[in-house]
């Protein structure tokens, strides 16, 4: 099955941070696929094709032969587990828990930054208000525990290159990219992760007008 055909489905305008983390797994582990676009304004997503590939109707969505799979963190652990050859989570049971937790975490929780910092801050280059009283209480979360994970200046979460660090990575860059204060050392870390030629691909994708 491993060499039946890939398909990746991401948003038009390449702004999902979520369909940006399933094709960095891919690009890092040389997964042949072809990438296809979906346009989320008009609807694309809802029609019954898509919604026939997509249980969902979201993005991103991975097709592999016959077998469809939604929700990214989904989708990049069915590619470590069906591709393993070129890891993208850490070897430890216990490490590759806490890659899962940050994952989760950064889905789940935070939606004030992702509201008051939307990644059209990350891929379009807008500029954003200054953050409200709710947001800055999630920035401060999200900064605490990113100085916890990364206190002693290390260059990745886990000795090693993971998915969890382009999630990471992305979440810190609503804010640096928008001009918001960030200590150095996190700064330093997301400006890292953004250089990976695969991340730089999909940074340098052309993107249609707003």
């Amino acid at each position: 099955m491993n060499d039946a055909r890939l398909r990746l489905y991401v948003d038009a305008q390449f702004t999902s941070p979520y369909a940006m983390s399933a094709f960095v797994v891919l690009r890092e582990k040389g997964i042949e696929f072809e990438l296809i676009a979906v346009d989320l304004e008009t609807g694309e997503n809802r029609t019954s094709d898509y919604a026939s590939l997509s249980l969902t109707q979201r993005v991103p969505t991975l097709v592999h032969g016959d077998f469809s799979l939604s929700e990214s963190s989904a989708i990049t652990e069915y590619l470590e587990d069906s591709f393993p050859d070129v890891p993208v989570y850490p070897k430890g049971v216990r490490q590759r828990a806490k890659t899962r937790q940050i994952q989760a975490w950064l889905r789940s929780d935070l939606a004030a930054v992702r509201q008051e910092r939307s990644t059209l801050v990350v891929f379009y280059g807008q500029k954003a208000p200054p953050l409200n009283a709710v947001a800055e209480v999630a920035v401060q979360k999200l900064i605490d525990a990113a100085q916890t994970l990364l206190a002693d200046g290390r260059e990745h979460l886990f000795g090693q290159w993971s998915i969890a660090d382009v999630d990471l990575a992305l979440m810190l860059n609503r804010l640096i990219l928008n001009g918001d204060t960030v200590p150095a050392l996190l700064a330093h870390y997301a400006e890292r992760q953004w250089q990976r030629p695969s991340v730089q691909e999909w940074v340098n994708f052309q993107r249609p007008e707003l």
